[in-house]
């Protein structure tokens, strides 16, 4: 069996924490930016462009389910690089997700349309978003846990948290460059060409990715390790199999939440209200912007308060607030939809600014990667996957979509009592590498 000794001495001092911060931060960013500028073309262009014999329902409930397909690969993606990170570490986890993600989202804007080679483009299309779930998928667990494994264990919450910022930063560089080329271009330009762009930039910004990680540290958590899982994924199933679907569940309603607000309230402004596709994703974005701001400042909360209760607490208000939400995004006028988003998002974050030392937490050193990034991922299944395609259905008629905010609060409901089912981890330390030896 495969062991492994410490080599360098443990970097507890700035600038390597801040370093290492950035890094995962720009990573998660870029990653996460491939994944959403797909979801956002989705909302927008992809059902006519290939799926046009289908209906307008029937295109974006299409265009939706091939977005839903990343998910699907998001939980086998965490079990691939999950065993690459508990067994050969979590640096080479970072490298090889976002150059999987960056290369598949470049070549979902090469793509010919239905049009130009029929049958042949949707498939094309569900086999790149299938590689980007992959590549997503081990992600998180990489750039989180070599983040947390390198945080004192008093400021866990807060290093680990810029990981988490990531994605509200890609949100807002996929949406941002959306939006400019939407406003900009004709309609016709933008189904033409236009929503190509945005996958074209993600090259220039996985490149950028790898040159930034290629210079990071191992985990000393994995460093320290005695011995290393054998199989990684049959010693999270035997041993901890409860776990990773108490975390799966708790994690279902983040997803539902945050691609309710990002994903499916586009498509349903722009074609059931009847709102430019610039006022919704300009409400969309400002909602973001202060959610990724908040981040930090709740995860330091977590900190000093612990991660369980913010989890309630995120939960709790998630199933209370669907049901304004949906009174707010049904007026189709810009304030009361960004209010409506806004505190949807506070909610969201609340919960999700301290999962990512949380979760970690859960799990011991020798399969923690594995773990952690299966209950993460599954939860995208439940939640992510699901949310767009089932809101879609539930938002026909005439009438306010109000089956759309009971679907949400369920899922709430369920997140809530997973969370409750699960201890809490501050100001407990991780256990002890050293210690670690078996399930």
């Amino acid at each position: 069996m495969r062991t492994a000794e410490p080599t360098e001495p443990v970097p507890t001092a700035p600038p390597s924490l801040p370093r290492l911060a950035a890094a995962s931060l720009a990573g998660t960013a870029i990653e996460f930016y491939d994944f959403f500028i797909y979801g956002t073309a989705a909302a927008l262009v992809l059902g006519p462009l290939f799926f046009p014999t289908f209906s307008p329902l029937a295109g974006t409930l299409a265009a939706f389910a091939t977005f839903g397909v990343g998910f699907v690969a998001r939980p086998l993606g965490s079990v691939v690089f999950g065993h690459i990170g508990d067994r050969h570490g979590r640096r080479p986890v970072l490298i090889g997700s976002l150059l999987l993600t960056g290369i598949a989202t470049v070549a979902v804007g090469c793509v010919p349309t239905y049009e130009s080679i029929g049958i042949g483009a949707p498939l094309l299309l569900l086999a790149l978003r299938f590689l980007q779930g992959l590549g997503l998928g081990g992600e998180w667990g990489g750039a989180v846990l070599l983040t947390v494994e390198h945080a004192p264990a008093e400021r866990r919450g807060l290093w680990a948290s810029f990981p988490q910022i990531g994605p509200s930063v890609g949100f807002l560089l996929a949406n941002g460059i959306m939006l400019a080329l939407s406003a900009t271009l004709t309609d016709a330009q933008f189904a033409a060409w236009g929503w190509r762009v945005p996958f074209w930039v993600a090259g220039l910004l996985a490149a950028a990715g790898l040159a930034l990680r290629t210079s990071l540290a191992e985990s000393p958590d994995f460093l320290r390790l005695r011995r290393h899982a054998r199989v990684p994924l049959a010693e999270v199933v035997r041993g901890h199999w409860r776990l990773v679907l108490l975390t799966a569940g708790a994690m279902a309603v983040g997803y539902a939440v945050f691609y309710a607000v990002t994903t499916w309230s586009l498509a349903y402004g722009v074609e059931h209200l009847g709102v430019s596709r610039t006022v919704m994703l300009a409400c969309v974005m400002a909602a973001v912007v202060v959610k990724g701001a908040l981040t930090p400042v709740v995860a330091v909360l977590g900190d000093r308060y612990g991660r369980r209760p913010l989890c309630l607490i995120g939960c709790a208000a998630s199933a209370l607030w669907m049901f304004p939400m949906v009174a707010l995004l049904s007026t189709g006028e810009p304030l009361p939809m960004f209010v409506g988003f806004l505190v949807a998002m506070l909610a969201f974050i609340t919960m999700f600014a301290v999962v990512a030392a949380y979760l970690p937490e859960l799990y011991e050193p020798r399969v923690r990667c594995t773990g952690a990034a299966v209950g993460y991922n599954l939860g995208g299944v439940l939640g992510g996957a699901l949310t767009p395609i089932v809101a879609t259905a539930l938002a026909q008629g005439d009438g306010k979509p109000w089956g759309v905010a009971a679907y949400l609060s369920a899922i709430a409901l369920l997140s809530l009592g997973c969370f409750a089912l699960l201890p809490e981890t501050r100001p407990v330390a991780a256990p002890d590498p050293a210690a670690a030896t078996g399930c």
